[in-house]
């Protein structure tokens, strides 16, 4: 169990989040998500990422399109008559102008739609949970949620896991760096502390560190 925390911690380092560069020292607590997200809002639009799932039509012309292509690792797609078009980083609304862009060498005003039927989405819009939990991963973000969203996901804390020491670590893009926020999450899972649970944002990290007891 500790070689796999410990292979997750790898991963989160090696996807290019930096744990000594903070800019706080996770005091910092966020706003209770109760209070912040009293309805459901819509979130930005999709970025599509490797191994996503895609559905592609094209009006009046089915023999063009694709029903449940994957996205390949390299991040390009190959529908006919378009060979290995990049895909990822792009919204469907991009990627759709993109296709229309390249089939319009063959037909005239080709209309076309872009559908995501699976989505892993890209490192950036990816929540990452790491240390004292059931089985630690890397979650598709969706709009609105929590860290209770995430940690359902995962199954929770694990035994030894020391919850209320949770940090959560953001990169802020307006000042450039990562920001800690304190987490209770032993406060929200095993208390019902709702005022413990907290809205989440794309690329944000969660480290759960082991009780030294």
């Amino acid at each position: 169990m500790q070689s796999s925390r410990s292979a997750a911690l790898a991963l989160v380092l090696g996807a290019g989040v930096s744990l000594g560069g903070c800019a706080t020292t996770g005091g910092e607590e966020l706003p209770p998500a109760t209070f912040v997200s009293a309805q459901e809002e819509p979130g930005a639009e999709y970025i599509i990422g490797p191994l996503d799932e895609l559905t592609i039509h094209v009006w009046r012309n089915p023999e063009l399109g694709a029903e449940n292509i994957q996205v390949r690792p390299d991040g390009r797609i190959t529908i006919p008559l378009v060979k290995d078009l990049a895909a990822v980083g792009k919204t469907p609304s991009e990627l759709e102008e993109d296709i229309r862009a390249q089939l319009s060498q063959y037909i005239e005003e080709p209309l076309v739609s872009v559908i995501v039927n699976e989505f892993a989405g890209t490192f950036s819009q990816q929540i990452r949970i790491v240390g004292a939990t059931e089985k630690p991963a890397s979650l598709p973000y969706r709009a609105n949620m929590t860290v209770l969203d995430a940690m359902i996901s995962v199954g929770g804390l694990s035994e030894f896991a020391a919850g209320n020491r949770a940090k959560l670590i953001r990169f802020d893009k307006n000042a450039g760096t990562q920001r800690e926020y304190a987490l209770r999450l032993t406060d929200l899972l095993k208390r019902g502390d709702s005022d413990a649970n907290v809205l989440l944002q794309p690329g944000d990290v969660i480290i759960i560190p082991e009780s030294a007891f």
